[in-house]
């Protein structure tokens, strides 16, 4: 595969996965729901949907490309909701029997990002005075 092939697959799978995500945010708007809601339906969606699409792109008699892996796991789905790829980079670590490195990066992840957000939040406030 070239590269500008996949840089290519990745771009638009980004380009349509901002644009769903963004949907969504807008239905859950109009609807009335809290953003909370609509982050809630990205994320558990996108679980779903990298869970089947990294299945299916495991199988061999499904002959998937590697620019449609890109666009489809990377591009849209990594774009539609990162949290879709921590859970597959999590559950892979489980199922390779790794579960001191799983925990540690499923709770790490978590506090060390929020810890982030806090000193982010905190450095925007600080320079916004």
């Amino acid at each position: 595969m070239t590269h500008w092939r996949a840089v290519v697959a990745i771009g638009l799978g980004a380009v349509m996965g901002a644009l769903s995500r963004c949907g969504v945010d807008w239905l859950a708007d109009q609807l009335g729901w809290s953003l909370a809601v609509g982050t809630f339906l990205v994320n558990v969606t996108g679980c779903g949907a990298i869970g089947w699409a990294a299945k299916l792109c495991e199988q061999p008699h499904w002959a998937v490309y590697p620019e449609r892996r890109l666009l489809l796991i990377t591009g849209f789905l990594g774009s539609y909701t990162t949290f879709a790829s921590y859970e597959l980079d999590s559950a892979r670590l489980w199922a390779a029997h790794l579960w001191g490195a799983d925990f540690f990066y499923w709770a790490g992840s978590s506090l060390v990002g929020w810890a982030f957000l806090e000193l982010g939040l905190w450095l925007g406030t600080r320079f916004t005075r």
